[in-house]
């Protein structure tokens, strides 16, 4: 499959991560121009090891000496008498396990609960930073900054050994790059105590905060010297926003690819109609995203026993609701905004982005390459796209457990009674905080510019703030297609469930209502008009509508109201005697008692082995049964879960892995973060 532009990035971009982890002997080659997405992720996520090539060792070299001739000739240029990373831009906020204690405070407060973790609270998490690593070497690596081959190998090594310097989270503008964030990396790549980096076995747990000297002692590094603009060289440059950036991109490329598979299996879950997706609608209104879409949700249905081809608009459900009905006019645009942004990164990292540069000729030109709008530009489509896929999942989600709009789902997806349960009532209120805090993260940030140094960056681009919010609504779009993804899992066994009532029940109804017209009217030859089949076919027709429509009833009430309903069509059939009244009572009460005992029997027979493969099409069968087999995520009812959250685990034999709705739903969330469930959304796909 993967026919449209943004399904083969998606497909492309995480087989080339995957074939990257797979490989023991392959790295991260650093040349200044070729450096993937799939790359940065690599390195910054999983600790690929990265290489540089000798032609860029030798470019950078060329271009170093050229900076170091028309220094000693005292050529003018800017950085000509920076030899060092200016202390100043060490001037971020670090709390935690700063190496400074503070004697004076008084002994009152000293033992305050802090508000937030000390370090998480104003500390980049490492893998950022890694990332900013990696693009500020391969940005280094162009050859246009005029910075020796020992820095590039010096940075190379630190991100190789895993050497992280701690970066505070805040303080950059993303004006002249990110010259705060990057001194603290180019502090540690000289060794200074007056900075702090993360050193140790990740693995074993051993990671520690140890000063830049030790850093280096740790490494067996020597401290080195920065010759004249190298230090500007490193400081000045969007490596920072560009990288959390990747990260951001990365993530919300698969979320958007998640989402269009949650998206088939809600189509399913609600019995909606696939014409909505027919290419004629794409062929009017020729938007790439939305065809594509369209197309995806088409591929991923085939073999779907839920869904019907052609809605009926003036039946009792009429069209399907706009979650899924306008799902590729919604999705679309969103594909072609992540398309761009990728765009747009792809060349930022592959940019050399600081000031001065130096031109093949030698010259040097000062300029603004390290304004960072373009990182701006796509990191606010990238957080604004997380918005909209989240809308689009809230609201198919809440039409799953809302009786008036599933058309037949039981309320809150509970498998017992109504009046006895809401197990799911707990995660339509998280859905709605989660959707709620994306709507207030959308908002721009690149308008909330203010002037700063002294007027001279009148504009900044704000791209590292922007970046931050956009990984944070990354975060909360993950857990909300997480509590989608379970939810959607137990409507599908619901309506696998309800087939198979259905299938059981049928039969028995239509016989006991063939006793009953048989004892009203006498022998009925099946072929005569209005034949006891005929009728029985009828009935059972009306029955299967009456309690789609009445799931919000315990299920006495419900086939007793059902029954009734029927009753009095059944009466009309029959001739006006009180034999023919005892017999339709009869044949009442009869109905209601076997579609209880069948729904009974049937339900805690599919308990016991629930499988809903057989009625889902090609991408909810492979989701489910990710769900259901690989993280073993149960079908499950108050029974469950009454048992399960006093269950303490230390049995062999205890089938409780999850403990609780909330155990489920971050299982699937940690799935996804880690990037483990992706692989079967690739599946998805490539299916056909």
């Amino acid at each position: 499959m993967a026919a449209g532009e943004f399904s083969r990035l998606f497909v492309s971009h995480w087989r080339e991560l995957r074939s990257q982890l797979q490989s023991h002997d392959e790295e991260v080659l650093i040349n200044g121009r070729s450096l993937a997405l799939s790359s940065v992720i690599a390195s910054a996520r999983y600790g690929q090891y990265a290489t540089i090539s000798d032609d860029t060792l030798h470019l950078s070299s060329q271009s170093a000496q050229q900076v170091h001739r028309k220094s000693q000739d005292e050529e003018p240029y800017y950085g000509r008498k920076s030899h060092a990373v200016p202390p100043g831009l060490h001037c971020g906020v670090l709390s935690g396990d700063t190496g400074f204690e503070n004697s004076r405070v008084s002994s009152t407060f000293s033992s305050s609960i802090p508000l937030s973790d000390p370090i998480e609270s104003t500390s980049m998490p490492e893998s950022w930073v890694r990332a900013a690593m990696l693009i500020r070497l391969n940005s280094l690596a162009h050859g246009s900054s005029g910075v020796r081959p020992v820095l590039l190998d010096r940075l190379l090594q630190l991100l190789n050994l895993d050497i992280v310097p701690r970066i505070p989270l805040r303080g950059s503008i993303s004006a002249s790059g990110d010259p705060s964030p990057l001194s603290y990396i180019g502090g540690v790549m000289q060794g200074k105590p007056a900075v702090q980096a993360w050193v140790g076995d990740r693995i074993q747990g051993g990671r520690r905060l140890v000063p830049g000297d030790e850093a280096l002692h740790y490494a067996e590094l020597k401290q080195m010297n920065i010759r004249a603009s190298e230090g500007l060289a490193i400081v000045n440059g969007t490596a920072v926003s560009a990288g959390i950036t990747s990260l951001a991109l990365h993530e919300a490329i698969c979320l958007a690819a998640v989402t269009q598979v949650l998206t088939a299996m809600s189509v399913e879950a609600l019995c909606g109609a696939d014409e909505s997706f027919n290419s004629f609608f794409s062929y009017v209104r020729p938007h790439s995203g939305q065809a594509e879409c369209a197309a995806n949700l088409r591929g991923f249905l085939v073999g779907s026993r839920l869904t019907v081809e052609v809605a009926n608009p003036e039946g009792s459900n009429g069209q399907d609701r706009y979650a899924i009905r306008t799902a590729p006019q919604w999705i679309g645009p969103v594909l072609e905004d992540l398309l761009l942004a990728h765009s747009q990164l792809r060349l930022e990292i592959n940019s050399a982005t600081d000031n001065p540069l130096v031109d093949p000729s030698g010259k040097i030109l000062h300029g603004g390459n390290f304004q960072a709008k373009s990182v701006t530009s796509a990191v606010e489509k990238v957080r604004q796209s997380c918005q909209s896929l989240g809308q689009i999942l809230f609201a198919q989600c809440t039409e799953l457990m809302n009786p008036a709009t599933s058309k037949g789902l039981a309320p809150n997806l509970i498998v017992d009674e109504p009046s006895q349960s809401s197990m799911w009532q707990g995660t339509d209120i998280l859905i709605a905080a989660l959707q709620s805090e994306l709507g207030f993260l959308s908002n721009p940030v690149g308008s909330h510019v203010q002037f700063a140094a002294m007027g001279t960056q009148a504009v900044n681009s704000l791209a590292l703030i922007s970046g931050r919010y956009t990984l944070t609504a990354v975060d909360v779009l993950t857990q909300l297609a997480a509590a989608h993804l379970v939810a959607l899992c137990q409507a599908l066994d619901l309506r696998a469930l309800h087939i198979q009532f259905l299938y059981a029940l049928a039969p028995k109804f239509k016989a006991l209502t063939r006793r009953c017209l048989n004892e009203c009217l006498g022998d009925v030859s099946p072929g005569s008009e209005g034949s006891g089949a005929e009728i029985a076919y009828d009935l059972w027709v009306k029955l299967s509508e009456h309690i789609n429509r009445s799931t919000q009833m315990d299920s006495g009430l419900r086939y007793g109201t059902a029954m009734d309903f029927l009753q009095t069509r059944l009466l009309r059939e029959v001739p006006p005697s009180q034999q023919a009244l005892e017999a339709v009572q009869r044949w009442n009460t009869d109905c209601v008692n076997e579609a209880l005992e069948t729904d009974r029997a049937v339900k805690a027979r599919y308990l016991s082995s629930p499988d809903a493969t057989p009625v889902l099409g090609a991408a909810s069968r492979r989701m489910y049964l990710y769900v259901r087999g690989t993280l073993e995520i149960p079908f499950f009812g108050e029974e469950y879960m009454r048992v399960a959250e006093w269950d303490d685990s230390t049995s062999r034999t205890s089938k409780y892995k999850y403990r609780s709705m909330g155990a489920m739903i971050s299982a699937v969330y940690e799935a996804m973060r880690n990037g483990a469930l992706y692989s079967a959304v690739v599946e998805c796909f490539d299916q056909g």
